[in-house]
């Protein structure tokens, strides 16, 4: 495995768990990291399936027995971004806690990523993803009038827990190397995924956001801002909120725009809406595709991710991958210097031992 990407040279020691720390640990590796994963002896996975763990090399210990720890605490020693996602003491109970690293290898930058943090009233209770971005306001804000709508787990685990964990991890790296002063980033998926509201925020200071979901601009209520079912059930995107661009738009459907302007207050979305509806309803999906796509109408088909793959324009982009036959999202962002690759499919835990401690000289 030859690393490449603006990251390469970086050293991340990884302690292996689910969802966002996983999801950090590959977007490093993506950008060219040296990526090592501290897996338990007599685990099981590996393979191209396995897209979180791509791009890494393993090494499987007891952390229960004194040498493997002692090996453990030489490696810390050698990194340069540490990765954890237990709640919060586990990693003190085990002997790794940031106190023990830091005074191993004060450059040291520790990530550290929970739900709710390390501390506060919920900071040791279970939870997962909906309970996080329940928490923070952007699952109140998401759905229709009747019922808040499930993200999937992008707002909380990967938008606002693994994307703010490698943020945090390499804004701490900077400082580091400036100054010689490693740190821990406590990542919250809740802190995240309140810092991802910041533009709801604004629009209410404002005036112009309501706390009741699907009465607002970009909650799906505008009739200009919003997604419409298609002739064959399929469905289509709109969003042009610029003047010129729903002029366009409603020259393209036949609509009198001054009749049924795109009035931000809402004053007109009930009534303009079934009529949007209605017009959709009378072409399929294809059909609106070949009217409108490309066009500054602010428009995309509503797409699954297997249509997504096959479209033209996230073909040309080489937006998805298949290492190993395995459909997987590419690398992002782009780089025009040095740009990242995926590293190698994920390894088969504790395959890399002997590699790992040559190259890190421990």
């Amino acid at each position: 495995m030859k690393p490449q990407g603006p990251l390469k040279g970086v050293k991340v020691i990884e302690f292996v768990g689910l969802g966002p720390a996983p999801f950090c640990a590959m977007m490093l590796s993506d950008m060219g990291a040296d990526v090592i994963r501290v897996d338990r002896k007599g685990a099981l996975g590996g393979g191209h399936a396995d897209v979180l763990g791509r791009g890494r090399r393993s090494i499987a210990l007891d952390l229960k027995d004194e040498a493997e720890l002692a090996l453990c605490r030489d490696l810390i020693g050698k990194a340069d971004i540490l990765l954890e996602g237990y709640r919060p003491g586990v990693m003190e109970r085990l002997g790794l806690g940031p106190d023990v690293a830091l005074a191993a290898n004060p450059a040291l930058v520790y990530g550290r990523m929970t739900g709710w943090g390390q501390y506060g009233p919920l900071a040791h209770a279970a939870g997962h993803d909906i309970n996080y971005v329940a928490l923070s306001g952007a699952l109140g804000a998401i759905g229709s009038k009747e019922q808040p709508a499930v993200p999937l787990n992008l707002v909380g685990d990967f938008g606002g827990g693994a994307m703010y964990l490698a943020f945090g991890v390499l804004a701490a790296l900077h400082h580091a190397r400036t100054h010689g002063e490693g740190q821990v980033v406590d990542a919250a998926i809740v802190d995240g995924a309140v810092s991802l509201m910041a533009s709801q925020h604004q629009l209410a200071a404002v005036g112009l956001w309501s706390p009741e979901r699907g009465r607002n601009l970009l909650d799906g209520a505008a009739h200009f801002y919003t997604v419409y079912q298609c002739a064959d059930g399929g469905h289509v995107s709109i969003g042009p909120l610029e003047p010129e661009f729903y002029a366009l738009l409603c020259e393209k459907l036949g609509v009198d725009a001054q009749a049924l302007p795109a009035d931000w207050s809402g004053r007109n979305w009930e009534e303009a809406r079934p009529v949007f509806a209605d017009l959709f309803r009378q072409k399929t999906r294809d059909e609106w595709c070949e009217l409108l796509e490309g066009t500054d109408v602010c428009f995309a088909p509503v797409l699954n991710y297997e249509e997504s793959a096959a479209h033209p324009h996230m073909r040309e982009r080489g937006s998805y991958a298949e290492p190993g036959g395995v459909r997987q999202p590419a690398p992002a962002p782009r780089f025009s210097r040095t740009p990242g690759a995926i590293q190698g499919p994920a390894p088969v835990p504790g395959a890399d031992r002997e590699a790992i401690l040559a190259d890190w000289g421990v």
